[in-house]
């Protein structure tokens, strides 16, 4: 184990190198910045070192060893975080996330929105929350990370019109988001639970499985008409139209506008 002198200096050296990495941005984030290694420096190289060291998280929000996962603060957003895995997995393609007893994230992100509601001064609905995963093109860091936020007050007035239209099975939504065309599911449930998004989408989408790097999901939770509570699960892909880089992170609101009211 490091002394503390030593853990300092590490941290603060990480830090430097990321912030240094992460300063020339495009408008966004962390996961915006220009180097594609940000996260995992900031996650491996001080998160995990300084949790093991003196049981504090820093500088991520949330450190579990046993579950092997982060939460850090985006700094793009005053509500925006991401949780990534402390392994270095490259994303949503890394073919252990289909492996039989692979954790899941998704999990891990939906318990994270008390981070987002804190961060808000306030309990957040269940309908406002989204989670998001881009496509390898869509994205512009090298470690998996799912983003945790605000959902759009479009996309949730859509999703509530259409409810009965969303079923167990993929479905395309009958209007575009943002102008590209999603594929739509339900899963009931408070939690997540075994429900992984990762596993319906190649398991019951084939084509989906062979290029799934090409893929993006965004879960969004629900409160359905029948009163039970549950999850919307969105896939798009990147090249399903030519602007279309499968960013499905462009249905969050890194904002939280939806928090102020009605428009």
């Amino acid at each position: 184990m490091r002394n503390n002198a030593s853990l300092r200096r590490l941290i603060v050296r990480t830090l430097a190198t990321a912030l240094a990495l992460a300063a020339p941005m495009a408008g966004g984030g962390a996961a915006g910045a220009a180097s594609p290694d940000v996260l995992k420096h900031i996650v491996e190289g001080a998160c995990v070192p300084t949790m093991q060291a003196t049981g504090q998280p820093v500088p991520c929000r949330q450190v579990d060893l046993s579950r092997r996962f982060a939460v850090l603060k985006d700094i793009f957003g005053k509500t925006q975080y991401l949780v990534l895995p402390t392994d270095t997995l490259e994303g949503i393609e890394s073919p252990s996330l289909l492996a039989p007893g692979a954790p899941n994230y998704w999990q891990y992100a939906w318990e994270a929105r008390s981070f987002v509601e804190e961060a808000a001064g306030r309990a957040i609905p269940r309908d406002y929350v989204g989670l998001a995963i881009n496509s390898a093109k869509g994205r512009s860091q090298n470690q998996l990370h799912i983003h945790v936020d605000c959902v759009r007050r479009d996309v949730i007035a859509t999703l509530k019109h259409y409810q009965t239209a969303v079923g167990p099975e993929w479905r395309a939504v009958p209007v575009r988001f943002r102008g590209h065309r999603y594929l739509a599911m339900r899963i009931d449930g408070t939690d997540l639970g075994k429900a992984d998004p990762f596993q319906l989408l190649a398991d019951k989408l084939p084509r989906a499985r062979a290029t799934m790097g090409d893929q993006t999901l965004v879960v969004i939770g629900a409160t359905f008409k029948d009163g039970k509570p549950g999850f919307y699960i969105l896939n798009d892909h990147a090249g399903a139209t030519p602007d279309d880089q499968g960013s499905g992170e462009e249905l969050l609101d890194h904002s939280c506008a939806v928090l102020d009211g009605p428009s």
